[in-house]
């Protein structure tokens, strides 16, 4: 038998249920008479008598053999053991109490709550906050924080409910549901390409000026493509590097030189003829946007429905490269 599992037989596991149960009550009992001020009136507030919280407490206090009120016949004041021990029960019945309000927000009236959102910079300027107005005059009641940051987000030391993610996800611990593809365009200004000409191969880059986008971590990004069937990373030598994407892009509208950007980015720019593209053909095609959440069976209403709304008015927005987007890469 397996000794040092308190679970080993079914009448330790018994005798531990009925353990914390009683636990659990004083404990109860224990938050209800700090909160309240007297026995009598935590009663009330239980819905029980005076006399059982005081032998809900005073089971506690045996099991902890410490003291937890100082009793008079006229008011009841916490020991010093007793504010150490509320002051540590607390953080542990507030998760307790959120989570029982979690699981009636999913079955009871409108969602509500606070929704903690993280996102890349870029993508959460450009596309993650416009909709959030429609989002909100949605559901008034849930409240928003919006947290931009390139670096991805901890789910669990962090407090984020949702984030938004871009490039390919190899995350197994969280759910990912792709919103849209990612396209990666090279783009130049009419200005650059009709004074320099444009690459029709990614080896021809290293004959032009590139802007390249320097990354949270440090590292300069890849331009990423897809040629003859197979993907291609290379860093092109260049004359500038931002490590901010909207810099980046409005170096490429100086006519400072290309770069590489999210189709999300430039679909606008292409469409008013103040960008063209190139090398279209060799885009590499496995990468997304993506919604992630931490897996969960049953999710709190505030997430689902921000999950729900967002993958429908991001799907809704034309955020690819114009099929008839001015192209400027020779034949």
């Amino acid at each position: 038998m397996d000794t040092s599992n308190p679970l080993a037989t079914p009448a330790a596991a018994d005798t531990l249920a009925a353990s914390f149960a009683a636990s659990y009550a004083g404990v109860v009992a224990f938050i209800a008479v700090v909160d309240e001020g007297s026995f009598a009136k935590a009663g009330n507030r239980l819905g029980i008598g005076r006399s059982a919280v005081s032998r809900s407490v005073q089971k506690l206090e045996a099991q902890l053999d410490a003291r937890l009120f100082h009793r008079t016949t006229r008011s009841t004041a916490l020991t010093r053991e007793g504010e150490l021990f509320h002051a540590n029960c607390r953080v542990g019945v507030a998760h307790i109490v959120q989570a029982l309000d979690d699981m009636r927000e999913l079955r009871q009236g409108p969602p509500r709550g606070q929704l903690r959102i993280a996102s890349t910079v870029a993508f959460g300027r450009k596309v993650v906050a416009p909709l959030l107005r429609g989002f909100q005059a949605r559901y008034p009641e849930i409240a928003v924080d919006l947290r931009l940051d390139d670096r991805p987000a901890d789910f669990a030391s962090d407090g984020i409910d949702v984030a938004f993610r871009d490039g390919r996800m190899d995350d197994s611990q969280v759910i990912a549901k792709q919103l849209i593809p990612m396209q990666m365009l090279v783009v130049a200004s009419p200005g650059y390409a009709r004074e320099h000409g444009l690459p029709r191969h990614v080896d021809e880059l290293a004959a032009h000026r590139c802007i390249n986008l320097r990354l949270a971590s440090g590292r300069v990004r890849d331009w990423e493509f897809k040629v003859d069937g197979q993907p291609r990373k290379l860093v092109p030598a260049a004359l500038q590097s931002f490590n901010d994407e909207d810099l980046a892009l409005q170096a490429v509208l100086d006519g400072q030189g290309l770069a590489q950007v999210a189709a999300y980015q430039a679909c606008e720019l292409l469409r008013s003829g103040e960008l063209v593209v190139c090398l279209d053909g060799q885009a590499p095609d496995d990468r997304g946007h993506y919604l992630c959440w931490l897996s969960r069976r049953q999710l709190p209403a505030r997430i689902r429905v921000f999950i729900d709304h967002m993958s429908t008015e991001t799907r809704a927005l034309d955020l690819g490269c114009p099929r008839a987007a001015p192209s400027m890469a020779l034949s």
